[in-house]
This record gives C-alpha cells, sequence and structure tokens, in this order.
C-alpha cells in the first residue's frame, strides 16, 4: 500500500484490523454524516486547508483535479460530517487500498466524539468492501491529539512500508 509521502520526522504509520471488534459509531447531538455528493469538493479542500494549515494541499484548482483523479479514489469513502447550522465540521477522506488519506474534524467540532465516531465509520465502510486492515499516516508530536484517538480506537504502530 503506497503511502502518499515519505515519513517526516515523527510521523508514524498506524493500523486497525477490521474484525468482529468493530463497534456503531455513536454521532453526537446535532451531527449527520454523508458521503461525498457533487458540489462538496470545495468545502472539503477549505476544511482540510484550515485544519492541516501546512500548504501540501496546494490550491483547490491542482488539488481536486489530483484527488479525484487518483486511481484509489471513490467518492463514496469520502465521509463528510455536516453540522446543526449545515457547515461542513469534519470529513474522512479514505483510499480504495484501505488507507485514510485524511481525517480533518474543524476546531469548532472537536472534543464532541465527531473524530471518533467518523473513524468508526470509516472502518466499517473499508470492511465492508472486504479489507481487513485500515491504515493512516500521522505525527506524534504535531498531532499529538489525534494519536491519542487512534489508540483509542485500537490502532497500532507498524513499519512504515510495511
Amino acid at each position: 500500500m503506497p503511502l502518499p509521502r515519505p515519513p517526516a520526522p515523527d510521523d508514524i504509520r498506524l493500523r486497525k484490523i477490521l474484525d468482529e471488534t468493530l463497534v456503531a459509531p455513536h454521532w453526537p447531538e446535532g451531527f449527520a454524516m454523508r458521503c461525498l455528493e457533487p458540489g462538496d469538493a470545495p468545502a472539503l479542500h477549505a476544511l482540510l486547508d484550515e485544519v492541516f494549515d501546512d500548504g501540501t494541499d496546494g490550491p483547490f484548482d491542482t488539488w481536486w483535479p489530483r484527488i479525484s483523479g487518483d486511481p484509489e479514489f471513490d467518492p463514496a469513502l469520502c465521509f463528510l460530517v455536516i453540522d446543526a447550522r449545515g457547515l461542513l465540521a469534519a470529513a474522512a477522506l479514505c483510499w480504495t487500498n484501505g488507507f485514510v488519506k485524511d481525517l480533518a474534524v474543524h476546531p469548532e467540532a472537536r472534543g464532541r466524539g465527531v473524530g471518533e465516531a467518523l473513524m468508526w465509520h470509516a472502518f466499517a465502510a473499508l470492511r465492508a468492501r472486504g479489507l481487513d486492515r485500515a491504515d493512516l499516516k500521522t505525527n506524534t508530536v504535531e498531532n499529538a491529539a489525534a494519536v491519542r484517538l487512534y489508540e483509542r480506537l485500537g490502532m497500532f504502530e507498524v513499519d512504515w512500508y510495511g
């Protein structure tokens, strides 16, 4: 399973075994999940840009063709969480090979269980496609809160390339 970029200092690869221990997501009140629909891509890009704030995705006009044209992209594996105001509060973009490319929770939605519910949903969707594991990349220093979430979900570190 190729990774999007070589690891940076403090980057780790985490894995979740997609077995019978998966639990159903519990969506916090005021939040609903749906898959990517036509017209959602600009809001998704804006959320990723705000949350990651590292400029690696580039402008929308280059990002969207690169994402949507990737052979691992399937809009049915791009999960959006909408808040009670109708705004995009969180998103998980998964590749068809079981790699969770992006998990982003807007700062205003953090601490409410949105990210956890989103990950449980992604795990179930990937398992329903016949996959036995899900992997992701994160950084232990820059994203310590996410690492704690992933560990609570039962994810564990694996070798970067295998």
